[in-house]
């Protein structure tokens, strides 16, 4: 018997054109192992595990893949490893924050965010990204309303190095206003936190992109013993018309099979 796969589950981020399958690939783990919030240490995969781990994630139906520069060396590890797919993947990354000796900072403004994009393309080895989302600090409004970020990525959009772009933010004001005048919105949304759901309203009755992270608390979520964490995390999030698709960040490819099997399920239940 085949495994399920979501290679006829891909349906449409917003009014973006582009498809999405309902996982995406989170990619943190291939490129950095210092202060990432997961219950567990683990070990960045080697050039040939992550080549194996993106084949499986193809093979499985997922099209979806999330970088940044913030993930370390993530984008660079990308751009070798999916040479001569292109066609294949929607490519996701970020802007607007860097990592550099384990720490984080942030620069919003216009020569930082066209200078990030130029890195990122060529990173990643491409013409251009499907979409590019700013890597908020938490202050969205400031950054949306005072910063230079969000009116230069509309520039490389027109100028077709990027195809959308958007905001991963930690607030339901600063979501809806990045739809306002974006493509999409990355929002928190899991079985522990759901206090971004009025951004996935919002996008659902506008006809915006919603992409979900920390889909499954990144790894901390809790529920009544004998229930399937996995399976009662893609209800809620399936359930919402509004949410294309959720990024999981696994490295295992017996966790990404079960991620896979059970967003398959779930889906053709709702």
């Amino acid at each position: 018997m085949s495994l399920p796969t979501l290679h006829d589950l891909h349906r449409p981020l917003g009014s973006t054109g582009l498809l999405v399958s309902p996982l995406g690939l989170g990619t943190v783990k291939l490129g950095r192992d210092q202060g990432v919030k997961y219950p567990n240490g683990f070990q960045i995969p080697d050039d040939d595990e992550a080549r194996m781990l993106l084949r499986q994630a193809h093979q499985l139906g997922i099209n979806l893949i999330d970088t940044a520069p913030a993930y370390g060396r993530s984008e660079e590890r990308l751009g070798p490893l999916l040479r001569g797919q292109r066609k294949d993947w929607v490519i996701v990354s970020k802007v607007g924050e860097e990592f550099d000796n384990g720490v984080s900072r942030h620069d919003f403004s216009a020569a930082h965010t066209r200078l990030s994009i130029e890195r990122s393309l060529k990173r990643l080895e491409t013409d251009f990204i499907d979409l590019v989302l700013v890597h908020s600090d938490g202050n969205d409004l400031h950054i949306l309303n005072d910063c230079e970020v969000y009116q230069t990525l509309a520039q490389l959009k027109q100028e077709g190095k990027i195809r959308g772009f958007g905001f991963s933010g930690k607030t339901v004001e600063g979501g809806v206003k990045a739809l306002e005048q974006g493509d999409c919105a990355m929002v928190t949304y899991n079985l522990n936190e759901q206090a971004e759901e009025a951004v996935i309203d919002y996008a659902a009755a506008h006809g915006k992109g919603i992409l979900v992270k920390k889909a499954l608390a990144s790894g901390h979520v809790c529920l009544e013993p004998g229930m399937d964490p996995i399976h009662a995390s893609f209800m809620l999030l399936f359930a919402h018309t509004g949410v294309a698709s959720a990024i999981v960040g696994t490295i295992n490819p017996l966790h990404l099979a079960h991620n896979v099997a059970t967003a398959a399920k779930v889906i053709r239940q709702l």
